[in-house]
């Protein structure tokens, strides 16, 4: 199902500011180059997942202001006559680059560049920042989620705490993308065609004079989904007891299996008793859930103490990425056209890390051929090409002394054309595709760079020619 709304004006007003500057200037048709790229991890992790192009795209191709649009503007006193009648006939008319949806990301590389006249590149920017950040966010914080579970089932159900109706949507997609195939949130499910699931609130057992008929009446209705929920009077000495009752008359007459979720107390404990007792009364294979403000840190220390839990409904932790809630994705101008040739542009900074890295460029994923495992990221000027038959000195951009030569390795280039000329060029993948390579992504990774503590550092180097102009420009920009 395909929705398509004008978010055209749902970018920062200095964009526009600037767009009717660049105008006034003469600089309506100077080409600029643009990346979006992060500083740091969430959660101190080693890498990230990269989310959010599908609403990118989206957004690009129905790029266009409407006539109330154009006199809200012009209400506002500071914008020319000129570019009003310039917004008229908007539309985007450059290239996009862009990593895959799904794919291993990490701080410092562009993930998506724009080359476009600099007016266009301004006006986007807000909303293509927004997707990333957020979907990102989300999908990378999913992924953490679904990795401390190891093989069992992470299911999203944030809709309820999420900030705001557009986060819980497409929130839930990013999360499919990062491992968790199932939603509470309907729209999504029907909007994304993914599956839609849950079991039954509290207020369903409390509306029945006892909680054995609440859970009668649900077996009869659902008996090929039957996960009661046994937490609302006394978890075991109640729940459980009348749960494996109706087990035993509705589900296993037909030859079917369900569960039961717990929502409260010591998930560890609660667990490992209820599946002793599940399967001391004949019902190994009837399931547990669990929810309950769950998190990658606590799912870790459930396991850890041996908790008996076969799947997890992950709620406001995961769809607010609560532990670390903010994705620092930017967007840097990075090379404008000069007489018809595109010059380096740098941002330098006495935070080392806020130094950009100048000049329209590419990014490689160099892979061990032996082991299949990524080695490192490698940023290139655009005019450079990696042969991948031939060795390979790569550095680390700031202790340059730090090198590896690489022998027997495999270049991949990471950004794909998305746009060319206003076009859309890219074929969009199912999202099953997506979910489908994120995991490949992942298993590309050394586990050393999964682990939550202190994860090895994955290194991004740049090539020789291009750290050669960064420290040019620093250089350049300190004399002035």
């Amino acid at each position: 199902m395909k929705e398509i709304r004008n978010l055209t004006m749902l970018s920062d007003f200095y964009e526009f500011t600037m767009a009717n500057g660049y105008y006034e200037n003469g600089m309506k048709d100077t080409v600029a180059v643009f990346d979006a790229f992060y500083r740091k991890n969430p959660d101190g992790g080693g890498y990230a997942i990269f989310a959010g192009l599908n609403d990118i795209i989206s957004y690009i191709k129905n790029l266009h202001f409407t006539d109330e649009d154009i006199e809200y503007f012009r209400a506002q006193g500071c914008f020319s006559d000129g570019f009003l009648e310039y917004l008229k006939n908007f539309k985007f008319t450059g290239d996009v680059y862009a990593f895959p949806e799904g794919s291993v990301m990490f701080p410092g590389e562009p993930i998506v560049t724009v080359k476009a006249p600099i007016i266009e590149c301004s006006i986007i920017e807000t909303y293509l920042l927004l997707s990333m950040n957020f979907n990102s966010l989300i999908a990378t914080k999913t992924n953490r989620i679904v990795s401390s579970a190891g093989d069992r089932l992470v299911m999203e159900f944030g809709a309820r705490r999420a900030q705001g109706a557009d986060a819980s949507i497409t929130g839930a997609r990013a999360a499919y993308i990062a491992g968790a195939p199932i939603t509470s949130n309907t729209y999504s499910a029907k909007k994304y065609d993914f599956k839609a699931s849950g079991t039954m609130a509290h207020s369903w057992i409390q509306a029945f004079d006892s909680e054995y008929e609440a859970f009668k009446t649900y077996a009869k209705m659902y008996p090929t989904n039957c996960i009661l929920l046994i937490d609302t009077y006394d978890t075991l000495e109640s729940g459980l007891v009348n749960a494996m009752k109706v087990f035993k008359e509705e589900l296993v007459p037909r030859g079917l299996t369900g569960g039961v979720r717990i929502d409260s107390g010591d998930l560890a404990y609660l667990s490992k008793e209820v599946r002793k007792r599940l399967d001391e009364n004949g019902f190994k294979d009837f399931k547990i859930v669990a929810s309950n403000s769950l998190d990658e840190f606590k799912i870790e220390s459930l396991l850890a103490q041996g908790a008996k839990i076969d799947s997890f409904g992950i709620g406001e932790r995961l769809i607010t990425a609560k532990s670390d809630p903010v994705f620092g994705g930017v967007y840097k101008l990075v090379a404008i056209e000069k007489e018809g040739e595109l010059e380096a542009k740098i941002k330098v900074s006495e935070n080392v890390e806020k130094i950009t890295t100048p000049g329209f460029k590419k990014v490689y994923r160099l892979y061990d051929k032996e082991t299949g495992k990524a080695e490192a990221d490698y940023i290139a000027l655009r005019d450079e090409e990696v042969d991948d038959s031939e060795p390979l000195v790569i550095f680390d951009p700031l202790f340059t002394w730090k090198m590896k030569k690489m022998k027997n390795y495999k270049a991949r280039q990471m950004q794909v054309k998305i746009f060319e000329k206003g076009k859309l060029v890219y074929e969009e993948p199912s999202l099953e595709k997506i979910a489908a390579y994120r995991k490949e992504e992942v298993a590309s990774l050394w586990d050393e760079v999964k682990r939550y503590d202190a994860p090895h550092n994955y290194y991004v180097d740049l090539s020789q020619k291009l750290w050669n102009l960064k420290q040019k420009l620093i250089i350049e920009a300190k004399s002035k």
